[in-house]
């Protein structure tokens, strides 16, 4: 069952980060999916590839970058209380 829970966190984390990265500027977001397939990877591995994700951000959006970690934070809402969705945002933000 916490696998099923895992993989419904993470579908809900990569639907928060797409939706924020287009709401914010949707140039922006083409540019960090072209830079992602740099690394062979896609939004859809930020979950387990958090890494990549957290470089590409800073690069793209720089001064923005911690709104946009907050930005995604209020999209998860109560998820982000979850074990998992907690530990990828210690990551981001460090």
């Amino acid at each position: 069952m916490r696998n099923f829970f895992n993989e419904l966190h993470q579908s809900a984390l990569v639907s928060c980060v797409e939706l924020v990265l287009m709401n914010e500027s949707n140039t922006k977001y083409h540019l960090v999916v072209a830079k992602l397939r740099s690394y062979d990877a896609t939004i859809m591995d930020s979950y387990n590839r958090m890494d990549y994700l957290k470089i590409i951000l800073k690069e793209v959006y720089q001064d923005n970058y911690t709104c946009i970690i907050n930005d995604i934070k209020m999209c998860l809402g109560d998820l982000v209380e979850e074990k998992d969705i907690s530990e990828f945002f210690k990551f981001m933000e460090n």
